[in-house]
């Protein structure tokens, strides 16, 4: 899959594809990423992307041209690409996304979407927002990380980024994406490793002996109900929604019955 990066700090992006256990899916291109200056599709000597907002307001808005000429070249260079390959999606037009507050929130079901799909075009806005004009004409999903705002669309494209890249074959050992928060509904439950015993200020901390015992299927069904648990806690939406999805078995329900109130 392939994912193009417009952007005004191409330079950020380096660091995280070369770091990490998903550098992997960075470095043998299962994950493509492509990285488009701004500044080179802006007029002018000094390359201006943005200006003052009509109306009056603080802050600068960017400009619907620099942006539709980055986008543009994007579609072309794809369509080129996906013709010399020979490949069946030529011509599909990329999904392009926008970050912004007033998007749909990114969650591990999209995340997964995205990570199935051929990819998509990040636009990386900054300063007061993008011209509404080149979203109404070329942005086909807006996401959102959460209720808070960033200075810019870069963070959240790195963290798309990171998500979908985890999830690629080959990235992370089978069963470790799988067992992940959100991936099945529910929060995941703690986990422990070594030593078996911690000795703190406080006094000693110890593993929960079930986890030493070897009884593989008792350990499974003591991590299920930490997570239903967990969620029930600090999650009930998440619990609700699973159980409306019928996710929840009988036995689930029985332990959540009880936890009591």
């Amino acid at each position: 899959m392939r994912f193009d990066v417009v952007t005004l700090f191409p330079e950020l992006f380096a660091p995280h594809l070369a770091q990490g256990i998903t550098r992997r899916a960075f470095e043998s291109a299962q994950v493509d990423v492509r990285l488009w200056p701004l500044r080179d599709f802006a007029d002018g000597a000094y390359r201006r992307v943005d200006d003052r907002p009509f109306g009056g307001g603080p802050g600068m808005v960017m400009l619907a041209e620099p942006l539709q000429r980055a986008l543009d070249a994007v579609r072309s260079d794809r369509a080129d690409r996906a013709d010399r390959a020979d490949r069946a999606d030529r011509g599909q037009p990329a999904a392009v996304v926008h970050f912004t507050p007033t998007g749909q929130r990114l969650d591990q079901a999209l995340v997964q979407r995205l990570a199935a799909g051929p990819g998509a075009v990040l636009l990386c806005g900054r300063y007061e927002g993008i011209d509404q004009r080149f979203i109404d004409r070329n942005v086909t999903l807006e996401i959102s990380l959460g209720d808070f705002v960033l200075s810019g669309g870069e963070l959240p494209a790195l963290v798309l980024l990171d998500a979908v890249a985890r999830l690629q074959e080959g990235v992370l050992n089978a069963p470790s994406h799988q067992q992940d928060s959100f991936s099945d509904g529910l929060l995941e439950g703690p986990a422990y490793s070594r030593p078996e015993r911690w000795d703190t200020p406080e006094g000693e901390r110890a593993v929960p002996p079930l986890l030493l015992s070897g009884h593989h299927g008792q350990i499974a069904l003591w991590r299920r109900q930490q997570a239903l648990a967990l969620t029930a806690r600090r999650r009930p939406d998440l619990l609700a929604a699973a159980r409306a999805a019928g996710r929840l078995s009988a036995a689930d329900e029985r332990f959540l019955a009880g936890l009591g109130p």
